[in-house]
């Protein structure tokens, strides 16, 4: 379970218009709360009482929260709402650039931005500073905005997790139009063509129906044949937002007509593994996405990176990585399982992939290293190490998935863990 800080209740005693104005919020974030489930929690809370703070956040959380991905714009809000007497001043922060100096640099958190706008609802602008601002200060900090990025470069550009609820919208907008384009692979069967290698047999049946005598020549070239992409995903706590993305993303890839890919499967892991291919191909993205994320139970729960690629391994490995299979491993590698055992599986999954691509949205930072004991463990057995925490990063993967030269910051990154 959770665990929670302890949350200062208000004192305001219009406890039902609060209840009220913190649904409101939620609505406006995306999480769709009707007047029949805000009756029930006023009569909920009234039932249970709000005496002790833990019980008055899950009693709202029972009553508002019905999906596993609502979960952490629930509790953004809960805590700016019912807990901080400055939200407002934290919400701005969220939402405005920041202005780097002698204060910490936080970025907002999962959630945060959309917690923000949906409190706010576009009253920035009108908003006071606080208290302790210095008014004798007239210090002016102008902003020149004309040569910055169109709305576009920049939503490209933009941080999965520091996004907005209309700058997601926009972004899945995008990727929804997206392809991942892959050469197809050569075979050893052949087919006619009108040109390449002479086919010998051919060429000598033509000539017997004609006396013997030999016209022309036949020719043939090897059959050409796409391979199959396989996704396994990260759904834990620390990977959920940049799954949901990426799912979006892969929805899109596997009912792209011409996109040249054989089939595309799915896996989600967490504590457990969950084949969601089925649902991938389901035409409306949202069914889709409510589908797999209904099967997948251990959404933003722990990580067993190494039991789930070992049962991938042992009943999985057969059947889909078949015929030089490229496979998109999705997952930030912090876990807590025997490294050693986790290099094994890794080792043989990327003994049976004709290419094993990492994705890790952590490689945005451009402090990162290889610290961590199942990022180490890891990193020699992948083909390709790349970051995926935006629509860039996903345009960039676009272009390299086909190149068997590219290896990201693998190299670099090994040489960190040598040295």
């Amino acid at each position: 379970m959770v665990e929670y800080a302890p949350l200062d209740l208000p004192d305001d005693p219009k406890l039902a218009g609060n209840i009220a104005h913190f649904a409101r919020a939620l609505r406006r974030a995306g999480i769709p709360i009707g007047p029949g489930r805000l009756i029930d929690a006023i009569n909920a809370v009234a039932a249970a009482g709000f005496t002790e703070r833990r019980d008055f956040f899950w009693t709202l959380h029972a009553c508002f929260v019905t999906k596993p991905e609502q979960r952490v714009i629930f509790a953004q809000i809960f805590r700016l709402y019912w807990r901080d007497p400055r939200y407002l001043e934290h919400m701005m922060a969220a939402m405005l650039p920041a202005v780097r100096g002698v204060q910490e640099d936080r970025g907002a958190q999962a959630g945060e931005k959309r917690a923000a706008e949906a409190l706010l609802d576009g009253a920035g602008e009108d908003i006071d500073p606080p208290d302790d601002t210095d008014e004798e200060d007239g210090t002016e900090i102008e902003v020149d905005a004309s040569l910055t990025m169109s709305g576009e470069e920049r939503l490209k550009t933009l941080d999965f997790e520091q996004m907005s609820t209309a700058e997601m919208a926009r972004a899945k907008a995008l990727l929804a139009r997206m392809t991942l384009p892959v050469d197809p692979l050569p075979t050893r069967r052949m087919r006619m063509a009108g040109a390449g290698r002479v086919d010998g047999a051919r060429t000598l049946r033509t000539a017997m129906r004609r006396g013997g005598e030999m016209h022309d020549l036949k020719w043939k070239t090897p059959r050409v044949r796409y391979p199959n992409l396989v996704v396994l995903c990260d759904i834990s706590g620390s990977m959920s937002q940049y799954s949901r993305v990426v799912l979006h993303f892969l929805h899109a890839v596997a009912n792209a007509k011409g996109a040249g890919w054989a089939r595309v499967h799915a896996f989600t892991f967490g504590t457990r593994l969950t084949n969601i291919t089925r649902h991938l191909y389901q035409r409306d993205v949202d069914a889709a996405l409510r589908a797999a994320g209904a099967e997948a139970q251990d959404w933003e729960g722990g990580t067993r990176i190494g039991t789930c690629l070992q049962d991938f391994n042992r009943d999985w490995s057969r059947r889909v990585l078949g015929q030089g299979a490229v496979v998109l491993l999705i997952t930030d590698g912090l876990d807590r399982d025997d490294p050693g055992a986790l290099a094994a599986q890794m080792q043989r999954l990327h003994l049976s992939a004709k290419r094993l691509i990492w994705i890790n949205p952590l490689l945005r930072w451009d402090a990162f290293a290889p610290k961590a004991r199942g990022i180490a463990a890891m990193l020699p057995h992948v083909d390709s190490f790349r970051a995926g925490h935006s629509i860039a990063a996903l345009e960039d993967l676009a272009q390299v998935i086909s190149r068997r030269d590219d290896v990201g910051d693998r190299d670099r990154l090994l040489r960190m863990i040598t040295d």
